[in-house]
């Protein structure tokens, strides 16, 4: 996507340089973005990333940041430094896209937007779901009336990752914030909270064992409907269908980049298609710091606490605590 204001390559501070921070990279350097520099813990990673990317690796934090050759700081790191790399950033007077979850715990985010609207930077989530169009027309077919009142909904993340991934790997690490809720469940949780709002109670039960939450079932409650919850690293499903009292929503593959989503209601069929990929996130970040805004209009901080206290509220019921 090139907007009015991506006249040239919109220049990236990566902080990170694992898997996301690679996945991510892979994408926007096909379209209108640069990876200027890249500071990662190890020096030795900085230098493979930079190579694959044709940028600057750089041996501290502020030197990847601290500079007037950037126009925004991607943060993928692990989850328990997102919030000291962000709020650093954001005392440079740099503006942040921060990956999901934005912080651990809802004080952090707190903490985070505080620092966001005195320095009057823009920082945002990187919620891809929500900044690219399939999400966004499903919320307009809700917002319409298109299915009525909820009445049911069922949306699932399940990864093997038990049986994928070593005991040190981030997912599964306690000091890492690992486990199934942060990683897999914040998306239904946020897509649910997008359509619908906040819960009126919330329930959580799910299995907690080596320090982190390995799966879980939650129960949105609302006036009309319940919306259910599961996400696991023992298991393999992802999808999502909404019944109203009018109609059905169905989003196959809803999280690894979901293409398409199907309505059915008392006007017949519709169906959207759409791209969700780090292109789109990215570029639409890109234009709403160039035009000087300091949060998103596709994730709005307010979104993301919101979504931040459903998962705290979980974590109290599950016993978990970061």
């Amino acid at each position: 996507m090139k907007g009015k204001n991506m006249e040239k390559k919109f220049r990236w501070a990566y902080i990170g340089s694992g898997s996301i921070c690679k996945t991510t990279a892979d994408q926007i350097v096909t379209a209108n973005h640069e990876i200027a520099y890249v500071y990662s813990r190890t020096f030795e990673n900085a230098k493979k990333f930079a190579e694959r990317y044709g940028a600057v690796p750089c041996k501290s934090f502020e030197e990847a940041v601290n500079r007037d050759d950037i126009d925004g700081v991607y943060i993928g790191t692990p989850h328990t430094s997102h919030k000291e790399y962000a709020i650093a950033a954001m005392r440079l007077k740099k503006p942040v896209l921060c990956e999901k979850p934005m912080g651990i715990n809802i004080s952090e985010v707190e903490e985070m937007i505080a620092v966001s609207k005195k320095e009057n930077v823009y920082l945002a989530e990187a919620m891809w779901t929500w900044y690219a169009p399939v999400a966004n027309q499903v919320k307009a077919w809700v917002a319409d009336g298109k299915i009525g009142e909820l009445k049911d909904a069922y949306g699932s993340f399940c990864i093997p990752g038990l049986r994928t991934k070593k005991r040190e790997h981030r997912l599964l690490n306690p000091a890492t914030a690992g486990g199934a809720l942060l990683d897999l469940g914040v998306y239904p949780i946020t897509y649910f909270y997008n359509l619908f709002g906040m819960p009126e109670k919330i329930s959580c039960e799910g299995v907690v064992a080596n320090g982190i939450d390995e799966e879980e079932e939650i129960v949105l409650s609302y006036p009309t409907g319940e919306c259910r919850v599961k996400s696991s690293l023992r298991s393999i499903e992802e999808k999502m269908i909404i019944h109203g009292t009018k109609g059905s929503i169905e989003v196959p593959i809803m999280f690894h980049g979901a293409k398409k989503a199907k309505l059915k209601s008392q006007d017949g069929k519709d169906k959207v298609k759409g791209d969700t990929n780090y292109i789109v996130e990215f570029s639409n970040v890109a234009e709403e710091i160039l035009s000087g805004k300091t949060e998103s209009d596709y994730v709005p901080l307010s979104h993301t606490l919101d979504c931040m206290k459903i998962m705290d509220e979980c974590r109290v019921q599950l016993g978990l605590k970061y």
